[in-house]
């Protein structure tokens, strides 16, 4: 694609390197931001500069928040004694859009995958064992994807607590095989969080 300016050409490949977008539709984001009053430009990328220059890491549950300790970790009307293991904060986000969970949660960061180079230690396993050992939580909900890599996640947890007597569950199977949690439909998400199974239930021991 040739370009007649080096500043078009550099706002294009900049925008090409979001997921899901291709030069083509790149060049359309850029051409209709420059349509715009400039106003609307500063506005965007003062946003996306304080977002990625301000965002921390709910120190609790490590949910995204804007404050040391999220809004749903800081609030007295969920309870305590549920958490829902997830791998993204996009997890978070789509299981709190059904309205079927007033628990806490715990995000991992992400599934244990080998293949990729991604172990258990670079997840959030360790602090999720920790906050078990505090004794407040009586059941865990695992919401991983129906997947390879989220069943050996939901197993090598699974082993790390089987010892200390929590109740451990997984969403119900409504979701399919290799679905992402963040795509599934509201209603059907909601069915499978309040139709949780037996965690040992699933696993393939």
């Amino acid at each position: 694609m040739e370009f007649s300016s080096k500043l078009l050409e550099r706002a294009v490949a900049e925008m090409s390197q979001l997921p899901g977008i291709g030069q083509r539709t790149a060049l359309r984001l850029v051409m209709h931001l420059l349509r715009q009053p400039e106003s609307q430009t500063e506005h965007l990328a003062s946003a996306l500069h304080q977002m990625r220059s301000k965002i921390k890491h709910c120190k609790e549950c490590y949910n995204i928040s804007d404050v040391e300790l999220c809004e749903i970790c800081a609030s007295h009307h969920r309870n305590r004694k549920i958490v829902c293991v997830v791998e993204d904060v996009r997890d978070v986000m789509a299981i709190e859009n059904t309205s079927q969970f007033r628990g806490l949660y715990h995000v991992l960061g992400g599934k244990i995958s080998p293949m990729d180079g991604i172990g258990p230690h670079d997840l959030k396993i360790t602090q999720l064992v920790k906050r078990v050992a505090q004794g407040e939580i009586e059941e865990l909900i695992f919401a991983l994807s129906a997947s390879m890599e989220g069943d050996t996640t939901n197993f090598y947890i699974y082993k790390q607590l089987k010892e200390s007597k929590i109740q451990m569950s997984t969403i119900a199977r409504g979701i399919g095989v290799n679905d992402e949690i963040e795509f599934a439909d509201e209603i059907t998400l909601g069915r499978s969080i309040m139709n949780r199974i037996p965690l040992e239930n699933s696993l393939k021991l």
